[in-house]
C-alpha cells in the first residue's frame, strides 16, 4: 500500500513536472536531458490518464551565454506543456511527438525537438566564429522505470544548423519530499555526438583562427559533456506549482580540448510558477 500510494503521488505530479522547463532551455543547455520530460514516464503507474493535460507558466532562467562560457545572463521563460492521453505531446520541453510504445513504467517514440544553436552576438569570443542556426531535431527517445530509478535514452538529428548527430544516456530518481506535497528527481546524464555536430560548436576553421587568434581545431566525434540534475517541484494547491531545477554540467573529449570554451564547467538554474488545467 505504501508503495501504491508513492506511485499515485508521483502521478499527480508527473502530469505537470514536464512542464515546468522554459523555451530558452532546449539544446545546447547545461541540463540533464532527462530534465526535459521529468515524471512524464510515471505519470501511468498511478492509474489511467486524463483525456487532457494542459499546463502553462513561466518564470526566469540563468544560464552561460554559450557552452563554455565564463558570462552568464538572465532571461524570462515561458511553460508551454499540452499532452492527449499517453498517446501525443507538444510541450518546450519535449516538443512535438509520439508515444509508440507507452505503458505503466516505460515509453518509447517519435518526436521534433529543437536547437536553439548559436548567435556569435551573445558574447564577445564568439564574434570572429561562425552562427549556427536554430534547426528542428527529429528525434527517437525511449525511457523505463527500473525501480527506484527512471532510465531515459534518446537520439538526435539535427535539420540544417549544427546538422549532426546528438544524443544522450540519463538515470534519475524520485525522491518524494514534504509529506508528498513536494517533490525531488536527481540523476546524471552523458552526451555524445558525431564529429558534423562537433566542428559546428567547437571546431575553428582556418578563416576563424586568423580573425579570432583561436588556434585551428577540427573535432571528431565522442563523448561531449556529463551533466548532473536536480529538479523540484511543490504543489501550491489543486492548480498551482512552483517548480525549481538547476543542473552542473562538465565538458569532455573534444568540447573538452576545443579552444572556444573559457571554461569546461558550468551551470543553469531555473525557476517557474506553473498553473494545470
Amino acid at each position: 500500500m505504501a508503495l501504491r500510494g508513492f506511485f499515485l503521488a508521483l502521478a499527480i505530479l508527473a502530469g505537470s513536472v514536464m512542464a515546468a522547463l522554459p523555451a530558452a532551455a532546449q539544446t545546447p543547455s547545461p541540463l540533464a536531458n532527462w530534465q526535459f520530460s521529468t515524471g512524464e514516464v510515471l505519470a501511468p503507474l498511478g492509474g489511467p490518464v486524463p483525456q487532457w493535460r494542459v499546463t502553462l507558466g513561466g518564470g526566469a532562467i540563468v544560464e552561460p551565454t554559450f557552452e563554455g562560457a565564463t558570462r552568464y545572463e538572465g532571461e524570462p521563460s515561458a511553460i508551454l506543456d499540452i499532452r492527449y492521453r499517453d498517446l501525443a505531446f507538444l510541450s518546450d520541453g519535449e516538443g512535438i511527438g509520439v508515444n509508440l510504445l507507452h505503458g505503466p513504467g516505460y515509453r518509447a517514440g517519435i518526436a521534433v525537438s529543437y536547437d536553439l544553436g548559436r548567435d556569435t552576438h551573445d558574447d564577445p569570443r564568439l564574434l570572429h566564429l561562425g552562427d549556427v542556426s536554430p534547426a528542428p531535431e527529429p528525434k527517437l527517445f525511449a525511457q523505463y522505470f527500473l525501480l527506484p530509478v527512471v532510465l531515459t535514452l534518446d537520439v538526435r538529428r539535427a535539420i540544417g544548423g549544427a546538422n549532426g548527430l546528438i544524443g544522450d544516456f540519463g538515470a534519475y530518481v524520485p525522491l518524494p519530499l514534504a509529506d508528498r506535497h513536494a517533490f525531488l528527481f536527481l540523476g546524471p546524464s552523458v552526451t555524445a555526438a558525431n564529429d558534423r555536430y562537433m566542428r559546428s560548436y567547437f571546431g575553428v576553421s582556418p578563416s576563424e583562427s586568423a580573425a579570432s587568434g583561436l588556434r585551428e581545431y577540427a573535432p571528431g566525434g565522442g563523448v561531449k559533456n556529463a551533466t548532473l540534475g536536480a529538479t523540484a517541484v511543490w504543489l501550491l494547491g489543486d492548480h498551482w506549482l512552483l517548480v525549481g531545477q538547476g543542473a552542473y554540467e562538465r565538458l569532455l573529449g573534444p568540447a573538452e580540448s576545443s579552444p572556444i570554451p573559457e571554461t569546461h564547467t558550468q551551470f543553469v538554474l531555473d525557476l517557474n510558477v506553473g498553473y494545470r488545467f
